[in-house]
């Protein structure tokens, strides 16, 4: 009995802990931000955007960063907190840099 309670209180934790780790954005599309909003955020940051779109339910940017390096940006929806932001190099090996937060 003690062994299957333990059992199911680690498969109770599990799924939590998992979802911590994704990078997907539960949001209802009723919170989200509109797209006009996340243009906004690039230019400020002073990034080309040549794409915007939806992936894993975040937005996610294609362009270039200020210097001119091509990026490609994962914001949350509700409130525009960028995620993460992949550096592409020349060989097309993404650079990342993770919990950049709305500073950068």
């Amino acid at each position: 009995m003690k062994k299957t309670l333990t059992i199911l209180g680690f498969l109770a934790v599990l799924p939590a802990g998992m979802a911590l780790a994704d990078d997907d954005c539960f949001v209802p599309m009723a919170d989200w931000q509109p797209r006009d909003a996340v243009q906004r955020l690039a230019d400020d940051k002073g990034w080309t955007v040549r794409r915007i779109k939806i992936d894993d339910g975040c937005y996610e940017i294609d362009g270039r960063d200020a210097e001119g390096r091509r990026i490609e940006v994962t914001v949350h929806p509700a409130t525009l907190r960028v995620i993460e932001v992949e550096y592409e190099d020349d060989d097309d090996r993404p650079i990342r840099k993770r919990g950049t937060g709305s500073d950068d």
